[in-house]
């Protein structure tokens, strides 16, 4: 029985130490949902794509940029686009439009999320903004990372 004790009493101090190593969750640890939400073809060529941000964080956005690469229906690199989402203000959610010359909507079989080049919360310096990413397509072509 006072092998039990001990094993008990052991536990309960190795808990709060194992507890006490954990990584604290950060203050505004909310999520930045980025989903392709449509495609649309231009007149005279070229895609559409209608992003849509959900900034769940506490922070906004003055900077938010990324590089996208399109991948055909073959799944091969057609081209890489960069472009520039901000600002993404807190609480909010943000249409951006963005064309891609010279590609059917048709041609697109996914659209990779290559780099962010730029996640800069107001007034705070740049971060990484992959840990707190979600992406979604509710278009045939998928957005991943």
């Amino acid at each position: 029985m006072s092998l039990l004790k001990s094993l008990i009493a052991g536990a309960a101090i190795a808990l709060p130490m194992v507890l006490s190593v954990a990584p604290p969750v950060a203050a505004g640890s909310g999520r930045l949902l980025v989903e392709l939400n449509k495609f649309e073809e231009i007149e005279g060529g070229g895609c559409r794509a209608f992003f849509l941000f959900r900034n769940q964080t506490d922070n906004s956005f003055a900077g938010f940029e990324m590089s996208l690469a399109i991948l055909d229906t073959n799944g091969v690199i057609d081209r890489l686009l960069a472009i520039d989402a901000a600002p993404l203000p807190v609480a909010r959610t943000t249409l951006k439009l963005f064309e891609i010359p010279e590609t059917t909507c048709a041609g697109i079989s996914e659209i990779l999320l290559h780099e962010i080049t730029s996640c800069q919360p107001q007034n705070a310096d740049e971060m990484d903004c992959f840990p707190i990413l979600d992406l979604n397509s509710k278009t045939t072509a998928a957005l991943v990372k």
